[in-house]
Protein backbone atom coordinates (compact mmCIF):
# COMPACT_ATOMS: atom_id res chain seq x y z
CA UNK A 1 0.00 0.00 0.00
CA UNK A 2 3.10 2.18 1.00
CA UNK A 3 4.60 1.13 -2.27
CA UNK A 4 1.69 2.33 -4.69
CA UNK A 5 0.79 5.53 -2.86
CA UNK A 6 4.40 6.67 -3.47
CA UNK A 7 4.28 5.42 -7.20
CA UNK A 8 0.91 7.00 -7.53
CA UNK A 9 1.08 10.35 -5.59
CA UNK A 10 -1.91 9.15 -3.60
CA UNK A 11 -2.52 9.20 0.01
CA UNK A 12 -3.76 5.63 0.82
CA UNK A 13 -4.66 2.14 -1.50
CA UNK A 14 -6.88 -0.78 -0.76
CA UNK A 15 -5.59 -3.79 -2.43
CA UNK A 16 -9.24 -5.31 -2.83
CA UNK A 17 -9.82 -5.09 -5.70
CA UNK A 18 -9.81 -8.19 -7.84
CA UNK A 19 -8.73 -6.92 -11.57
CA UNK A 20 -8.84 -3.52 -13.65
CA UNK A 21 -12.45 -3.21 -13.98
CA UNK A 22 -12.99 -3.86 -10.55
CA UNK A 23 -10.88 -0.88 -9.61
CA UNK A 24 -12.35 1.01 -11.79
CA UNK A 25 -15.79 0.33 -10.16
CA UNK A 26 -14.42 0.69 -6.53
CA UNK A 27 -12.85 3.91 -7.34
CA UNK A 28 -16.40 5.19 -9.07
CA UNK A 29 -17.90 3.95 -5.80
CA UNK A 30 -15.49 6.00 -3.78
CA UNK A 31 -16.44 9.08 -5.82
CA UNK A 32 -20.56 8.32 -5.49
CA UNK A 33 -19.69 8.22 -1.76
CA UNK A 34 -17.86 11.27 -1.74
CA UNK A 35 -20.50 13.64 -3.38
CA UNK A 36 -23.42 11.90 -1.59
CA UNK A 37 -21.31 12.35 2.10
CA UNK A 38 -21.66 16.23 0.93
CA UNK A 39 -25.64 15.69 -0.17
CA UNK A 40 -24.98 16.17 -3.58
CA UNK A 41 -26.47 13.28 -5.17
CA UNK A 42 -27.66 15.19 -8.31
CA UNK A 43 -23.93 14.63 -9.79
CA UNK A 44 -24.90 11.27 -11.61
CA UNK A 45 -22.83 11.73 -15.09
CA UNK A 46 -19.08 10.76 -15.87
CA UNK A 47 -17.57 12.16 -18.63
CA UNK A 48 -15.42 9.73 -20.64
CA UNK A 49 -13.01 10.53 -23.44
CA UNK A 50 -14.16 8.55 -26.78
CA UNK A 51 -10.89 7.12 -27.22
CA UNK A 52 -11.49 5.56 -23.88
CA UNK A 53 -11.04 1.97 -22.28
CA UNK A 54 -14.33 -0.06 -22.85
CA UNK A 55 -14.30 -0.86 -19.59
CA UNK A 56 -14.64 2.66 -18.54
CA UNK A 57 -18.23 3.61 -19.54
CA UNK A 58 -19.11 -0.14 -18.74
CA UNK A 59 -17.64 0.52 -15.23
CA UNK A 60 -19.34 3.74 -14.96
CA UNK A 61 -22.87 2.12 -16.17
CA UNK A 62 -22.88 -0.47 -13.31
CA UNK A 63 -22.05 1.98 -10.75
CA UNK A 64 -25.13 3.91 -11.83
CA UNK A 65 -23.87 6.53 -13.54
CA UNK A 66 -24.28 7.95 -16.67
CA UNK A 67 -21.53 8.12 -19.35
CA UNK A 68 -21.09 11.47 -21.56
CA UNK A 69 -18.74 11.26 -24.15
CA UNK A 70 -16.42 14.17 -24.70
CA UNK A 71 -14.84 13.97 -28.36
CA UNK A 72 -11.00 14.00 -29.10
CA UNK A 73 -8.60 16.10 -31.45
CA UNK A 74 -6.79 14.54 -34.45
CA UNK A 75 -3.81 14.06 -32.46
CA UNK A 76 -5.95 11.77 -30.06
CA UNK A 77 -5.68 14.00 -26.84
CA UNK A 78 -8.96 15.57 -25.15
CA UNK A 79 -10.41 18.49 -27.11
CA UNK A 80 -10.97 20.82 -24.15
CA UNK A 81 -12.97 23.27 -25.90
CA UNK A 82 -15.16 20.17 -26.47
CA UNK A 83 -15.12 19.75 -22.89
CA UNK A 84 -16.30 22.83 -21.15
CA UNK A 85 -19.82 22.81 -22.06
CA UNK A 86 -20.11 19.10 -20.53
CA UNK A 87 -19.38 20.65 -17.51
CA UNK A 88 -21.82 21.72 -14.86
CA UNK A 89 -23.26 20.47 -11.59
CA UNK A 90 -24.28 16.98 -12.54
CA UNK A 91 -20.90 15.54 -13.40
CA UNK A 92 -19.37 13.39 -10.84
CA UNK A 93 -16.03 12.46 -12.08
CA UNK A 94 -14.17 12.64 -15.64
CA UNK A 95 -12.27 9.35 -16.17
CA UNK A 96 -8.80 9.58 -18.35
CA UNK A 97 -6.04 7.30 -19.00
CA UNK A 98 -2.94 9.29 -19.78
CA UNK A 99 -0.88 8.44 -21.73
CA UNK A 100 -4.21 7.76 -23.44
CA UNK A 101 -5.26 4.67 -25.80
CA UNK A 102 -3.45 6.02 -28.40
CA UNK A 103 -0.01 5.75 -26.49
CA UNK A 104 -0.09 9.81 -26.59
CA UNK A 105 0.68 11.84 -23.19
CA UNK A 106 -2.54 13.81 -22.52
CA UNK A 107 -0.13 17.83 -22.53
CA UNK A 108 -3.28 19.34 -21.40
CA UNK A 109 -4.24 16.86 -18.29
CA UNK A 110 -3.61 20.03 -15.93
CA UNK A 111 -6.22 22.54 -17.27
CA UNK A 112 -8.39 19.81 -17.57
CA UNK A 113 -8.21 18.89 -13.73
CA UNK A 114 -8.56 22.45 -12.75
CA UNK A 115 -11.94 22.19 -15.03
CA UNK A 116 -13.14 19.64 -13.65
CA UNK A 117 -12.61 20.53 -10.15
CA UNK A 118 -13.55 24.01 -10.68
CA UNK A 119 -17.19 22.20 -11.51
CA UNK A 120 -17.30 20.45 -8.26
CA UNK A 121 -16.33 17.01 -9.88
CA UNK A 122 -13.24 14.50 -9.43
CA UNK A 123 -10.55 13.22 -11.63
CA UNK A 124 -10.60 9.40 -12.02
CA UNK A 125 -7.19 7.48 -13.64
CA UNK A 126 -7.64 4.64 -15.14
CA UNK A 127 -3.92 2.70 -14.58
CA UNK A 128 -3.90 1.03 -17.33
CA UNK A 129 -1.14 2.74 -18.88
CA UNK A 130 0.99 3.35 -16.17
CA UNK A 131 4.10 1.89 -17.18
CA UNK A 132 6.11 5.09 -19.13
CA UNK A 133 5.07 6.93 -15.99
CA UNK A 134 6.94 5.32 -13.75
CA UNK A 135 9.36 7.49 -11.46
CA UNK A 136 8.78 10.06 -14.10
CA UNK A 137 5.14 11.35 -13.44
CA UNK A 138 2.42 10.82 -10.78
CA UNK A 139 -1.06 10.94 -11.26
CA UNK A 140 -1.62 12.35 -8.10
CA UNK A 141 0.33 14.90 -9.52
CA UNK A 142 -1.26 15.47 -12.64
CA UNK A 143 -4.15 16.47 -10.63
CA UNK A 144 -5.91 13.58 -10.11
CA UNK A 145 -8.44 12.40 -7.02
CA UNK A 146 -9.14 8.81 -7.54
CA UNK A 147 -6.65 5.73 -9.34
CA UNK A 148 -5.83 2.27 -10.20
CA UNK A 149 -3.61 0.23 -10.86
CA UNK A 150 -3.34 -2.99 -12.83
CA UNK A 151 -0.77 -4.91 -10.83
CA UNK A 152 -0.43 -7.45 -13.59
CA UNK A 153 -0.01 -5.10 -16.36
CA UNK A 154 2.58 -3.06 -14.78
CA UNK A 155 4.20 -5.50 -12.06
CA UNK A 156 5.74 -8.43 -13.78
CA UNK A 157 2.46 -10.70 -13.23
CA UNK A 158 1.57 -12.06 -16.92
CA UNK A 159 -1.97 -11.05 -18.16
CA UNK A 160 -4.51 -12.38 -20.80
CA UNK A 161 -7.00 -15.03 -21.03
CA UNK A 162 -9.03 -13.94 -18.01
CA UNK A 163 -6.65 -13.15 -15.57
CA UNK A 164 -5.26 -13.38 -12.65
CA UNK A 165 -5.29 -9.78 -11.87
CA UNK A 166 -5.31 -6.91 -9.51
CA UNK A 167 -7.12 -3.35 -9.26
CA UNK A 168 -5.69 -1.84 -6.19
CA UNK A 169 -7.48 1.84 -5.92
CA UNK A 170 -5.92 4.84 -4.49
CA UNK A 171 -7.07 8.28 -3.13
CA UNK A 172 -6.17 11.76 -2.76
CA UNK A 173 -5.89 12.68 0.84
CA UNK A 174 -9.34 12.93 2.30
CA UNK A 175 -11.03 10.84 0.63
CA UNK A 176 -9.39 7.85 2.84
CA UNK A 177 -12.68 7.23 4.84
CA UNK A 178 -14.67 5.77 1.71
CA UNK A 179 -12.26 3.01 1.13
CA UNK A 180 -13.82 -0.18 1.33
CA UNK A 181 -12.97 -2.64 4.09
CA UNK A 182 -11.29 -4.51 5.55
CA UNK A 183 -8.20 -2.92 5.56
CA UNK A 184 -4.49 -3.41 6.73
CA UNK A 185 -3.64 -0.53 9.09
CA UNK A 186 -0.40 0.45 10.89
CA UNK A 187 -1.32 1.36 14.28
CA UNK A 188 0.93 3.96 16.37
CA UNK A 189 3.17 1.53 17.84
CA UNK A 190 3.90 0.11 14.40
CA UNK A 191 1.65 -3.34 14.70
CA UNK A 192 -0.79 -4.20 12.03
CA UNK A 193 -4.75 -4.28 12.44
CA UNK A 194 -7.49 -5.41 9.98
CA UNK A 195 -9.33 -2.51 10.16
CA UNK A 196 -13.36 -2.54 9.09
CA UNK A 197 -14.93 -0.13 11.58
CA UNK A 198 -15.24 3.32 8.98
CA UNK A 199 -18.59 4.57 9.03
CA UNK A 200 -18.53 5.71 5.80
CA UNK A 201 -16.61 3.00 3.94
CA UNK A 202 -17.83 1.27 0.84
CA UNK A 203 -18.36 -2.07 2.54
CA UNK A 204 -16.37 -4.87 1.48
CA UNK A 205 -15.80 -5.39 -2.46
CA UNK A 206 -14.24 -9.00 -2.15
CA UNK A 207 -14.42 -12.35 -0.27
CA UNK A 208 -10.89 -11.44 0.60
CA UNK A 209 -8.31 -9.15 0.55
CA UNK A 210 -7.21 -9.21 -2.64
CA UNK A 211 -5.58 -11.36 -5.19
CA UNK A 212 -2.50 -12.19 -2.66
CA UNK A 213 -0.65 -14.14 -4.88
CA UNK A 214 -0.18 -10.97 -7.77
CA UNK A 215 0.26 -8.49 -4.63
CA UNK A 216 3.09 -10.61 -3.42
CA UNK A 217 4.36 -10.81 -7.23
CA UNK A 218 4.32 -7.22 -7.44
CA UNK A 219 5.62 -6.18 -4.04
CA UNK A 220 8.84 -8.42 -5.11
CA UNK A 221 9.27 -6.93 -7.97
CA UNK A 222 8.89 -3.17 -6.94
CA UNK A 223 11.51 -4.42 -4.23
CA UNK A 224 13.58 -5.27 -6.21
CA UNK A 225 13.74 -3.10 -8.93
CA UNK A 226 13.98 -0.18 -5.91
CA UNK A 227 13.74 3.19 -6.82
CA UNK A 228 16.25 3.56 -9.21
CA UNK A 229 14.99 0.55 -11.28
CA UNK A 230 11.53 1.18 -11.08
CA UNK A 231 12.32 4.76 -13.09
CA UNK A 232 14.14 2.97 -15.86
CA UNK A 233 10.82 0.99 -16.56
CA UNK A 234 9.26 4.53 -18.07
CA UNK A 235 12.01 5.53 -20.78
CA UNK A 236 12.42 1.69 -21.65
CA UNK A 237 8.53 1.04 -22.60
CA UNK A 238 8.81 4.29 -24.58
CA UNK A 239 12.23 3.34 -26.25
CA UNK A 240 10.83 0.25 -27.39
CA UNK A 241 7.12 1.06 -28.65
CA UNK A 242 9.20 4.24 -30.78
CA UNK A 243 11.90 1.73 -31.91
CA UNK A 244 9.15 -0.72 -33.07
CA UNK A 245 6.81 2.64 -34.53
CA UNK A 246 9.81 4.20 -36.75
CA UNK A 247 10.94 0.78 -38.24
CA UNK A 248 7.27 0.09 -39.52
CA UNK A 249 5.98 3.43 -40.45
CA UNK A 250 7.09 3.24 -44.13
CA UNK A 251 4.94 0.11 -44.69
CA UNK A 252 2.30 1.00 -42.29
CA UNK A 253 -0.05 3.74 -41.54
CA UNK A 254 0.76 6.14 -38.67
CA UNK A 255 -1.88 8.42 -38.22
CA UNK A 256 -0.90 10.26 -35.12
CA UNK A 257 2.97 11.64 -35.53
CA UNK A 258 5.13 12.16 -32.45
CA UNK A 259 7.18 10.31 -29.74
CA UNK A 260 4.30 8.06 -28.60
CA UNK A 261 4.84 6.00 -24.79
CA UNK A 262 4.84 2.46 -24.28
CA UNK A 263 1.95 1.89 -27.09
CA UNK A 264 1.08 3.29 -30.68
CA UNK A 265 -1.25 2.88 -33.57
CA UNK A 266 -1.08 1.94 -36.54
CA UNK A 267 -4.13 2.54 -38.77
CA UNK A 268 -3.67 -0.54 -40.98
CA UNK A 269 -1.03 -1.49 -43.84
CA UNK A 270 0.47 1.88 -45.72
CA UNK A 271 -0.56 0.37 -49.55
CA UNK A 272 -4.54 -0.02 -49.10
CA UNK A 273 -4.67 -1.03 -52.70
CA UNK A 274 -3.63 -4.46 -51.67
CA UNK A 275 -7.19 -5.40 -49.99
CA UNK A 276 -5.17 -6.71 -46.92
CA UNK A 277 -7.06 -6.25 -43.73
CA UNK A 278 -6.10 -5.36 -40.43
CA UNK A 279 -8.14 -8.80 -39.28
CA UNK A 280 -5.30 -10.73 -42.09
CA UNK A 281 -2.37 -9.30 -40.83
CA UNK A 282 -3.20 -10.82 -37.40
CA UNK A 283 -4.63 -14.00 -38.82
CA UNK A 284 -0.79 -14.11 -40.63
CA UNK A 285 1.27 -13.50 -37.56
CA UNK A 286 0.03 -16.85 -35.95
CA UNK A 287 1.77 -18.23 -39.00
CA UNK A 288 5.15 -16.82 -37.69
CA UNK A 289 4.82 -17.46 -34.25
CA UNK A 290 3.52 -14.33 -33.19
CA UNK A 291 -0.43 -13.46 -31.28
CA UNK A 292 -1.34 -10.68 -32.74
CA UNK A 293 -0.98 -7.15 -30.78
CA UNK A 294 -4.60 -5.42 -29.97
CA UNK A 295 -6.64 -4.70 -33.13
CA UNK A 296 -9.80 -2.65 -33.92
CA UNK A 297 -8.71 -0.11 -30.97
CA UNK A 298 -9.05 2.30 -30.51
CA UNK A 299 -11.75 3.34 -32.37
CA UNK A 300 -10.34 6.35 -33.54
CA UNK A 301 -9.23 4.72 -36.66
CA UNK A 302 -10.61 2.25 -39.09
CA UNK A 303 -8.07 -0.46 -39.08
CA UNK A 304 -6.37 0.54 -36.04
CA UNK A 305 -3.16 -2.04 -34.68
CA UNK A 306 -2.47 -0.96 -31.00
CA UNK A 307 1.14 -2.41 -30.69
CA UNK A 308 2.77 -2.43 -26.96
CA UNK A 309 6.02 -4.21 -26.33
CA UNK A 310 6.26 -2.03 -22.81
CA UNK A 311 9.49 -2.52 -21.12
CA UNK A 312 9.86 -6.13 -21.21
CA UNK A 313 11.07 -7.06 -24.25
CA UNK A 314 14.32 -7.82 -25.27
CA UNK A 315 16.02 -6.58 -28.84
CA UNK A 316 15.83 -9.13 -29.91
CA UNK A 317 12.27 -10.27 -29.89
CA UNK A 318 11.36 -6.76 -31.09
CA UNK A 319 13.87 -7.47 -33.99
CA UNK A 320 11.93 -10.47 -34.54
CA UNK A 321 8.77 -9.20 -34.61
CA UNK A 322 9.48 -6.10 -36.81
CA UNK A 323 10.82 -8.61 -39.62
CA UNK A 324 8.06 -10.29 -39.59
CA UNK A 325 5.69 -7.54 -39.75
CA UNK A 326 7.72 -6.39 -42.67
CA UNK A 327 7.79 -9.66 -45.09
CA UNK A 328 3.69 -9.48 -44.32
CA UNK A 329 3.20 -6.15 -45.43
CA UNK A 330 5.66 -7.59 -48.79
CA UNK A 331 3.25 -10.65 -48.87
CA UNK A 332 0.22 -8.33 -48.87
CA UNK A 333 1.74 -6.49 -52.13
CA UNK A 334 3.13 -9.52 -53.90
CA UNK A 335 1.13 -12.35 -53.20
CA UNK A 336 -2.11 -10.69 -50.91
CA UNK A 337 -4.23 -14.28 -51.35
CA UNK A 338 -1.76 -15.90 -49.22
CA UNK A 339 -2.46 -13.22 -45.99
CA UNK A 340 -6.12 -13.10 -47.13
CA UNK A 341 -6.47 -16.89 -46.32
CA UNK A 342 -3.80 -17.04 -42.92
CA UNK A 343 -3.51 -18.48 -40.81
CA UNK A 344 -2.05 -21.94 -42.91
CA UNK A 345 -0.45 -23.79 -39.59
CA UNK A 346 -3.06 -23.66 -37.29
CA UNK A 347 -5.04 -26.34 -36.02
CA UNK A 348 -7.83 -24.09 -36.89
CA UNK A 349 -8.07 -21.60 -39.93
CA UNK A 350 -10.55 -19.04 -39.99
CA UNK A 351 -13.68 -19.41 -38.10
CA UNK A 352 -17.37 -18.00 -39.36
CA UNK A 353 -17.68 -15.44 -36.79
CA UNK A 354 -21.00 -14.74 -37.67
CA UNK A 355 -22.51 -18.04 -37.51
CA UNK A 356 -20.94 -18.72 -34.31
CA UNK A 357 -22.35 -14.65 -32.81
CA UNK A 358 -25.83 -16.36 -34.55
CA UNK A 359 -25.89 -19.79 -33.64
CA UNK A 360 -23.33 -20.06 -30.16
CA UNK A 361 -22.58 -23.55 -28.82
CA UNK A 362 -22.16 -22.59 -24.94
CA UNK A 363 -22.79 -26.16 -23.44
CA UNK A 364 -20.29 -29.11 -23.60
CA UNK A 365 -23.48 -31.27 -24.40
CA UNK A 366 -24.37 -29.33 -27.45
CA UNK A 367 -20.91 -29.18 -28.66
CA UNK A 368 -20.56 -32.71 -28.52
CA UNK A 369 -23.41 -33.27 -30.80
CA UNK A 370 -22.73 -31.01 -32.92
CA UNK A 371 -19.48 -32.40 -33.26
CA UNK A 372 -20.94 -35.81 -33.55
Amino acid sequence: QKALSEIGGMSEFTLNPFAGAHGELTGLMVIRAYHESRGDSKRVKVIVPDSAHGTNPASAAVAGLKVVEVKSLPDGTVDIEALRPLLDDTVAAMMMTNPNTAGMFEHGVKEIAEMVHEAGALMYYDGANLNPMLGIARPGDMGFDVMHINLHKTFSTPHGGGGPGSGPVGVRKGLECFLPEPRVCRRDDGTFAISDDSGESLGSISATLGNFGVQLRALAYILSLGADGLKMAGPLATLNANYVKESLRDLYLLPLEGVCKHEFVFDGLRDKSTGVTTLDVAKRLLDFGFHAPTIYFPLLFHESLMIEPTETESRETLDAFIDVMREIAKEAVENPEVVKSAPHSTPVSRPDDTAAALNPVVTYDDLKSSES
